[in-house]
């Protein structure tokens, strides 16, 4: 098992914006198996026996692979990557494997995959291949090149989701299927005989991004890893909630006692998690020669009419969804998947053949990028801390080597969902590495005319034009909650190409034109495939002010970082814009914008972004959201564009609102949901982050608590309590970690005790009154 807090050391080296330095070529060479075709689907199995006349204090190696790889030493899985990434930013990752070498015979063995022609989007590969270099000359000596053995694993074939199964547009990995009749039991252990394997195939010299004296890049450019090795835990399946045929005994799910089928028998048994969950199932067998077994992973069940309903009940439904198979040898084995899966409900499909099978144990190896949780939010009201939970686990769903759409469905980095999934990250973990990964590789995406990538990494270029803009918003997030200045600059010229890509499309009437590509807003089904109105046929006024919000945080960027000349000129373009939008699409009758000139439909999302553009005078906010809120004719705002009503409600000064907007998540928990879906029902996906908004928000808006400077240099705690009669909470900050613990008094008054880290000063404010906040404990009774 992976213990990356404990034994592995992952060295993080310097980050991927940094100056690069030349490198010269490593002296390991890519190795592949010689008989598999270079793009072939299959798995591969890698070997290099070597001798040690003392357990080494350390042994650091860098190791990368395409597709994918898991490095065992002696037995023990060490590693898995790499890291995704694209040809000219291919991860590897350091390691120490110190802590797994003893005097005398030892084996380092890789197992590598390509998924070929299945592979999921996520996926860039340019071949089948395996690198393993030594740190020094004294790791060198086991270098990938002579001396190591591979093997071309025929047991595994891949096949694509498709149909029913798929629910949809399907983009993550393919079912796997293991014949143990051919596998090489134990090829991972010192002890297995590997005389009938062959010498591996010796690819070119692995090169280090730039490295190429005469300026080549035909492979992979090798850029070190930048973020943790992923968590891997056991889990244990909750219930045994239905079986077919035959009776169970539900011990194997503890590991307590076998579970015997009888030979000629078929048994359907029906695990429950409890909660939805991610990782790699692991069954261990015994006997059952000849037995085939069918896993079923499905984040809900289904009714006769395709409906879902509430996830926890199981009765007259059945499951569909990604499978995987196993033909068994009849030995005693241990079975896990290549790829990590995503389920609430497994279950197992066996039919035995002439030998009964014994099936010991079906348990989990939960996984995820290494989030630990360093925030709080209490109250009197007990269903806030439901929210905040399933929030909180789909957060971690949604987080492996990169921030995700969806862990079931697509496993994609998307901007509109990552910028969500960043600012959680940073204001319940306090981690930022992913949201510097996300920064970068969507940086990394851009068209040459200047637009990102909807979605990277991944194969299959899409853009998605608004969600640049949210890119830029990321960083102007990342550049008020870090002191990075240096960070942030190396993107300026990124968020300038994307600034001016908008500017071509701004037409002689002030507002953008018609506009190529997908340009998504947010999944109402009113919108023609979420796309935002007149977005195709031009001044669509929803558009046209998200470029206008995003123009005015760039201009605060531009400002703090020495550009005040280009900074002016996007402050006035974003009131250029404004103006425009507000004399065209702006109806004095109804006091709200329509979604395009002239137009008769309305939206939440168009009076939404009108607020935060700063298109609507101060004076006037408030009775616009007043309206946004109360009208049921606009069209409303799904779970993901509800973040951005939500910021506008704060905004506009209704933040005591804020919490009567939660019925929503109180209806998932009612509905057996443990994480937050893609959609209001029916939502083909049960997990989705960007529905995981209200933990930043029972923070930023009920807690209050927001930076009063770029880099969180100080704090503003502007609390906003509802009907809320006590409440606290904590979060983290790169000083330390701010808490905040808030009791009424007297009808309208407040009594709040705030604690700030070290150097960290800031203000309070409560009704309109401001009261200044020092480093440590403040007493404020208002």
């Amino acid at each position: 098992m992976l213990r990356p807090a404990l034994l592995l050391a992952l060295l993080t080296a310097s980050p991927a914006w940094a100056v690069e330095e030349r490198h010269a070529p490593w002296s390991a060479k890519w190795i592949a198996d010689a008989e598999a075709p270079p793009k072939a689907a299959g798995v591969f199995h890698f070997r290099r026996i070597f001798s040690l006349r003392a357990a080494p204090a350390h042994f650091i190696v860098h190791v990368s692979a395409d597709n994918r790889y898991r490095l065992f030493v002696n037995g023990t899985s060490v590693s898995v990557g790499p890291a995704r990434s694209d040809l000219m930013h291919w991860h590897y990752e350091t390691i120490d494997l110190a802590p797994w070498l003893k005097p005398g015979r030892n084996l380092i063995a890789a197992e590598v995959w390509n998924w070929g022609e299945y592979a999921p989007y996520f996926q860039i590969s340019h071949r089948t291949a395996f690198l393993l270099h030594g740190a020094s000359t004294t790791e060198a000596a086991i270098d990938t090149g002579p001396g190591w053995k591979a093997y071309w694993d025929k047991a595994y074939s891949f096949d694509p989701v498709t149909g029913p199964d798929a629910g949809g547009f399907y983009a993550a990995s393919p079912q796997e299927t293991v014949d143990a009749n051919r596998y090489p039991w134990g090829w991972e252990r010192p002890d297995y005989d590997d005389a009938r394997w062959q010498p591996a195939q010796q690819l070119g010299n692995a090169s280090p991004r730039g490295s190429s004296s005469y300026g080549n890049a035909p492979d992979w450019q090798l850029v070190p890893r930048t973020i943790p090795q992923p968590e891997e835990t056991p889990v244990r399946f909750a219930a045994l909630r239905r079986a077919e045929v035959v009776k169970a005994d539900a011990r194997f799910l503890k590991g307590e006692g076998d579970f015997v089928i009888p030979a000629h028998s078929r048994a359907a048994l029906l695990l429950d998690q409890g909660h939805l969950t991610m990782g790699y199932p692991v069954i261990e067998t015994n006997g059952g020669k000849g037995t085939t077994v069918e896993l079923t992973y499905a984040e809900s069940l289904f009714d006769a009419h395709g409906n879902k309903g509430n996830r926890d009940v199981v009765a007259e439904k059945t499951i569909r969804g990604l499978h995987d198979h196993l033909i068994l040898d009849g030995g005693m084995r241990r079975f896990q998947p290549l790829w990590l899966r995503t389920w609430r409900y497994l279950q197992l499909d066996v039919q035995t053949g002439a030998e009964p099978l014994r099936l010991h144990d079906v348990h989990g190896t939960y996984t995820a990028y290494p989030f630990e949780q360093h925030a709080a939010f209490a109250s009197d009201q007990g269903w806030i801390a439901g929210v905040w939970d399933i929030d909180w686990r789909v957060f971690r769903l949604s987080a492996f080597e990169s921030f995700w759409d969806t862990p079931y469905y697509e496993q994609l980095q998307y901007v509109g969902d990552g910028r969500i999934e960043a600012l959680l990250s940073l204001y319940q973990t306090g981690d930022d590495r992913l949201m510097r990964n996300a920064i970068e590789q969507f940086d990394q995406s851009r068209t040459p005319e200047g637009l990102t990538a909807m979605a990277y990494p991944s194969h299959a270029p899409g853009y998605i034009p608004p969600f640049s803009l949210w890119w830029v918003a990321m960083l102007h997030d990342y550049w008020m909650l870090r002191d990075d200045p240096a960070f942030v600059r190396s993107f300026l010229p990124g968020m300038r190409s994307v600034l001016a890509w908008y500017e071509q499309h701004v037409d002689a009437s002030n507002m953008l034109g018609p506009m190529p590509w997908w340009n998504f807003l947010d999944w109402n089904r009113s919108f023609d495939r979420g796309t935002a109105p007149g977005s195709e046929d031009g001044h669509s006024a929803a558009l046209t002010l998200q470029y206008s919000y995003v123009l005015r945080q760039a201009a605060e960027i531009e400002q703090a970082l020495g550009e005040p000349g280009l900074a002016a000129h996007d402050r006035a373009l974003s009131e250029r814009l404004n103006m425009a939008t507000r004399a065209q699409a702006w109806s004095a009758a109804k006091g709200l914008f329509a979604d395009t000139p002239g137009g008769t439909q309305y939206s939440q999302h168009t009076n939404t972004l009108a607020v935060l553009a700063g298109a609507v005078p101060d004076a006037d906010r408030q009775p616009l959201m007043r309206r946004v809120l109360a009208d049921p004719s606009l069209l409303q705002a799904t779970y993901y564009f509800r973040f951005y009503v939500d910021e506008a409600i704060e905004q506009a000064g209704l933040a005591d609102l804020y919490l009567d907007r939660l019925g929503l998540w109180q209806g998932m928990i009612r509905d057996g949901l443990t994480t937050t879906p893609e959609n209001p029902e029916p939502t083909r996906s049960d997990s989705h982050a960007w529905s995981a908004h209200p933990n930043y928000h029972l923070l930023t808006t009920v807690l209050g608590i927001r930076p009063g400077a770029p880099g969180f240099r100080s704090v503003t705690i502007a609390p906003a309590l509802g009907a809320l009669r006590r409440a606290s909470g904590h979060m983290p900050h790169p000083a330390g970690t701010i808490e905040v613990r808030l009791e009424r008094i007297d009808g309208d008054g407040v009594k709040a005790v705030v604690v700030l880290p070290a150097g960290v000063s800031g203000r309070f404010v409560w009704k309109g009154a401001s009261y200044p906040l020092a480093p440590g404990v403040n007493h404020i009774q208002a």
